[in-house]
């Protein structure tokens, strides 16, 4: 009994210190601890939790990990509308926006407050008693979808405000804007092309994409973060200025952007944005304009809103980041799995205080479908897009001396014919030589990856420079490295080889998930490579899967289940397995071992009504150990509902559906 008591008091102490470091981290920017500590009071507070679930409150930070995949987002109605906003696109427009509302209220000097426009997507966050209960999107501004599960996972989202919850409002709906920022957004694309995916076209779409996955544990793994601005209904709260507001929201945790002006006349309005404006290029995130709104709350009532937006706000956007430049050739990249991808080297323009000398041109039928030809005139932008691209060439411009430009047949790099395939809509050329050097440097990058084996000192250059030298030709090489030979390649000194192959020797003991991460499986990214892990006990049971039985795995579609499967049926890959093995790789296992005969492996369950044995979560924890994919709504997919006293909805459901019904007894026996 003493144990258990100090066991809740453990958990109750993690869970407060973790939020506070939660908070430390992403909305002060001021960590007291390291990353690794983090990982390990997390690590034990969730072993507590899923020894005792019943400990386990609505804002504890195991919340954060990602929950059990959804069939289908539920609609949520705003309590009050998420209004879009007018918009400003010079100067005479805002003093346009200040005398209709001096003539409205019949004031004359109206404040203003001012914020940078962020590029993302709106969210709403609902607090009942300072506890998150409620996510959703802005949807039409009417109606949204109820995406808690993924928002729990935003690291800068407090789960619960900081105050005593006896003093925390009622109610409270707070408004934000969920981004992803410049440098993670270009990490996520580079990996997403690296394992075949197609990248996404902007960080909004990123965000905004993240946020509507059905599976939260891949939201969790995207750089979500956010910035309230205001709020839907509130009750228990009083505020009389919307930088009041602000402050009070920053006082119960939630991020507010640091750029936010407040006090403004209308000529400080205009001021204010020259500002913003200057440091657009610098910020860390994309914004597209700077959102003007009336500082005093009952003014902002007088005012109310018209059909589609409010009366006292309006925004003032930016010209998008575009110029004009001449394409001076088109040139072929080799990427890791050997997809050429041209790349336009331009003629070197000033965007935005960046100079931009290539633009990435996606695809073959990209160029096709543009008309892009060597010597064009084009526009290139990097609003909203951190890789610059061309948004069109202008035909009128052409002379007679624009090249048309063609995919090579036979790679750059090795001179081996170029096949082509089909990838969703879009045709890709590829060099199917895993010989090929470009390849081999990217595939080693890759291995050797911070989301990989982590090999700290084995940099693009060093990669570069052992490829050359023939040092490395396969993964197998990364773990026979000498120092002696190490410290005898130019630039490289004995410490530093003497740390090479330190940290070489710490990498080898690795998990299952990064393992099958580092070898670089086409369509199979750090997510998916985590999904096939939790379901397959040892490497000997994934190597012999079948592409059907991959593709049972929720979340792994028939792209990823194929190659994965073609993978390790290559003859010559498994012999670098085996090596890698034989070389001391030490493969930790991330999941029990399951028996393959277990009548829940694999299959879709509902749990429904109260278990006399077992509660909810114990039970779904049972199922999951047993390789069950553990889902919240009946559908035709489903394959049992475990139906307990006082079943519901779903057992009618199920009923019709035809989904086996299985009573508590049933279910433990089968177990």
């Amino acid at each position: 009994m003493k144990m258990n008591e100090a066991l809740q008091k453990e958990a109750a102490r993690l869970q407060r210190e973790l939020t506070g470091h939660s908070h430390r981290y992403h909305v002060l920017d001021d960590p007291v601890i390291s990353d690794e500590e983090y990982d390990g009071m997390l690590k034990r507070l969730m072993e507590i939790e899923e020894a005792f679930p019943e400990w386990s409150t609505p804002d504890s930070p195991t919340k954060r990990v990602g929950a059990p995949p959804l069939e289908s987002f539920e609609k949520a109605l705003h309590s009050v509308p998420m209004l879009s906003l007018d918009n400003a696109f010079n100067d005479q427009d805002i003093f346009e926006f200040h005398k209709r509302i001096v003539r409205l209220t019949g004031r004359e000097n109206i404040v203003y407050i001012a914020e940078p426009k962020l590029d993302g997507a709106a969210v709403e966050l609902r607090y009942e008693n300072g506890i998150l209960v409620r996510a959703a999107t802005r949807g039409d501004g009417v109606t949204g979808e109820v995406i808690t599960q993924n928002v729990r996972t935003i690291g800068p989202v407090p789960l619960k405000l900081n105050e005593d919850r006896s003093k925390a409002p009622l109610l409270l709906e707070v408004r934000g804007e969920v981004i992803i920022r410049k440098s993670d957004f270009e990490k996520l694309n580079k990996a997403r092309m690296e394992d075949g995916e197609s990248i996404f076209a902007n960080p909004r779409n990123a965000a905004a994409g993240s946020l509507r996955q059905l599976d939260s544990k891949i939201t969790a793994k995207r750089p979500l973060d956010i910035f309230v601005y205001g709020t839907g209904l509130v009750q228990g709260l009083e505020f009389n200025t919307h930088h009041r507001l602000l402050n009070i929201l920053q006082e119960f945790g939630f991020p507010v952007n640091p750029h936010i002006r407040t006090g403004l006349s209308v000529a400080g309005v205009l001021q204010a944005y020259k500002e913003l404006e200057r440091l657009r290029e610098g910020l860390p995130y994309e914004i597209d304009g700077m959102v003007i709104k009336v500082d005093d709350m009952a003014l902002q009532q007088q005012l109310g809103e018209k059909i589609k937006s409010p009366r006292w706000a309006i925004a003032y956007k930016f010209f998008a980041m575009q110029k004009t430049t001449r394409i001076k050739d088109i040139i072929v990249q080799v990427g890791r799995t050997g997809v050429l991808t041209p790349v336009a080297i331009l003629e070197s323009v000033n965007i935005g205080g960046v100079m931009v000398r290539r633009a990435t041109l996606h695809n073959e039928d990209e160029i096709r479908r543009k008309d892009i030809r060597i010597g064009d005139k084009a526009l290139v932008t990097r609003a909203g897009d951190v890789i610059p691209k061309i948004i069109r060439i202008f035909e009128s411009e052409r002379n007679g001396t624009q090249i048309h430009f063609k995919m090579p047949e036979y790679c750059p790099v090795c001179g081996s014919r170029i096949e082509k395939f089909k990838l969703d809509r879009s045709h890709i050329n590829k060099c199917v030589n895993s010989s090929c050097q470009a390849q081999l440097k990217e595939r080693i990058r890759h291995f050797v990856s911070k989301k990989a084996f982590d090999i700290e000192g084995l940099g693009r250059k060093i990669v570069d420079q052992l490829v050359d030298e023939g040092m490395i030709r396969s993964f197998v090489d990364v773990f026979t490295l000498e120092k002696e030979k190490l410290a005898g390649l130019e630039r490289q000194a004995e410490k530093s080889a003497s740390n090479l192959t330190e940290a070489i020797e710490r990498s080898k003991k690795i998990s299952f998930a990064r393992f099958l991460y580092a070898l670089g499986i086409e369509h199979t990214g750090e997510n998916a490579a985590k999904l096939i892990s939790e379901k397959f006990s040892c490497l000997d049971d994934i190597m012999a899967a079948l592409a059907s039985g991959l593709e049972t795995i929720h979340g792994i579609g028939p792209e990823t289940a194929s190659a994965v499967s073609r993978f390790f049926s290559n003859k010559e890959n498994k012999t670098i397995v085996r090596q890698l093995l034989e070389a001391g790789v030490e493969i930790k296992a991330d999941r029990p071992i399951q028996a393959r005969d277990n009548p829940f492996n694999q299959k879709r369950v509902v749990l429904t009504g109260t278990l006399a044995s077992l509660t909810r979560s114990e039970a779904q924890k049972l199922l999951e150990n047993s390789g069950a994919i553990v889902t919240s709504s009946v559908s035709t997919k489903t394959d049992f509902l475990i139906a307990g006293k006082d079943a519901g909805s779903k057992l009618e459901k199920a009923k019709q559906s035809g989904v086996r019904i299985l009573e508590e007894d049933e279910f433990l026996a089968m177990l």
